[in-house]
């Protein structure tokens, strides 16, 4: 069997180990093996002359393609969504927030509301921060 039917093999298991893997590590070895069976069927070199190929392009890609290529196919974080994005935000005091009252508008939308701290009470007019949404409840706190 010729070399370059060989490195040709080896080209495609390792593209096929590759689609279980997905770390893209395989994919790069298997361009250097691309290479190898390239330089095999067209220059006729020797056997280490062409495994040196192998060596060569597999680390390039590996340090020059592979980060790229990951960047660009990981998803970013997202922003927050939901509950999670009012999580932050400011919230202006409609009615008196007290351990078991309040209301705040934020948003947009009026919100029942409650103290982080439940000795804390905050006036109509105030500005708060929303720590957390409890149920249908914004957990507000004042910074000082």
């Amino acid at each position: 069997m010729p070399a370059a039917v060989i490195w040709l093999i080896f080209a495609l298991v390792l593209a096929g180990a590759e689609a279980l893997t997905g770390d893209m590590s395989l994919l790069m070895l298997s361009g250097g093996a691309l290479a190898a069976t390239a330089t095999t069927w067209l220059l006729d070199w020797p056997v280490w002359a062409n495994a040196a190929v192998f060596v060569v392009v597999s680390v390039l890609l590996l340090v020059l393609v592979r980060p790229a290529l990951r960047r660009r196919l990981t998803p970013a974080k997202g922003l927050p969504t939901g509950i999670k994005a009012l999580e932050g935000k400011s919230a202006l005091v409609l009615g008196r927030v007290a351990r078991d009252e309040g209301q705040v508008k934020l948003d947009g939308q009026v919100w029942t509301a409650r103290p982080l701290n439940d000795d804390d009470v905050y006036e109509p007019g105030e500005r708060v921060t929303v720590m957390q949404i409890n149920g249908a409840t914004a957990v507000v706190f004042k910074g000082m």
